[in-house]
């Protein structure tokens, strides 16, 4: 049977700058592991730390343009566009651009600050 989702349940994000996520579908709003959908609305300057994720990332971007670096290449995604990244890939998202982004973020398997593996910064 279907189920309407009437609201997104706000999530604390990683990185130098607040970042607003809101977790329609996961671990979090629904106690789902099967995957995650959330809506994120970064500032301008903000970036996170690298991280090696157990899931795979289906990104796209609404407004703005999103900075996804990799070890070997790094792609700027802008409004309109989608990205993939695997299970198992170093990656570092950022928004740079003065208008910052929007986006949406579908993990497969869901979301966990367990499965992340951000890399740790040096304090």
């Amino acid at each position: 049977m279907p189920k309407i989702i009437s609201s997104p349940t706000k999530i604390e994000a990683a990185g130098n700058k607040p970042k607003i996520i809101e977790e329609f579908v996961g671990r979090v709003n629904l106690k789902t592991d099967k995957l995650s959908i959330a809506k994120m609305s970064s500032p301008s300057g903000w970036e996170e730390p690298g991280q090696t994720p157990e899931f795979d990332e289906y990104t796209l971007v609404l407004k703005g343009m999103l900075r996804v670096e990799t070890k070997e290449e790094l792609f700027e995604v802008y409004a309109g566009q989608a990205i993939i990244t695997y299970a198992g890939e170093w990656i570092k998202y950022s928004t740079p651009n003065p208008e910052g982004a929007e986006y949406i973020a579908v993990c497969l398997p869901a979301f966990s600050p367990d499965t992340v593996h951000r890399d740790q910064l040096n304090k």
